[in-house]
C-alpha cells in the first residue's frame, strides 16, 4: 500500500522537477563530452608517439640485422667480425 502511494507521488512536483531533470541531463552530457574530448586528445598523442617509435624502429632495423652468412660462421666459431671487434674494444 505504501509502495503504491510512493510510486504515484513524485518526489518533487512535476512543474518544478522538470528543470532539475533537464539540468541533470545537461550536466551529464557536458561531463561525457569532456571525457570524450580528453580521451580523443590522449589517443591522438599515443598514435603520434607510436608513429615516432615505428619510424625509429625502421631506422634502427638496418643496423640491427643479422650478420651475413659468412660472418655468422665466424661468430659461431668463436671469432667476432671486424666491426664487432672494434665495437667491443671501444667500450
Amino acid at each position: 500500500m505504501i509502495g503504491a502511494l510512493l510510486a504515484e507521488t513524485p518526489a518533487l512536483p512535476l512543474h518544478t522537477a522538470g528543470k532539475y531533470v533537464a539540468g541533470a541531463y545537461v550536466v551529464l552530457f557536458a561531463l561525457v563530452l569532456i571525457y570524450v574530448a580528453i580521451m580523443a586528445i590522449r589517443m591522438s598523442r599515443v598514435e603520434r608517439e607510436l608513429g615516432e617509435l615505428l619510424q625509429e624502429a625502421e631506422q634502427r632495423e638496418p643496423l640491427e640485422r643479422a650478420p651475413e652468412a659468412g660472418q655468422r660462421e665466424q661468430v659461431a666459431a668463436g671469432s667476432l667480425p671486424e666491426s664487432a671487434q672494434s665495437e667491443s674494444t671501444a667500450v
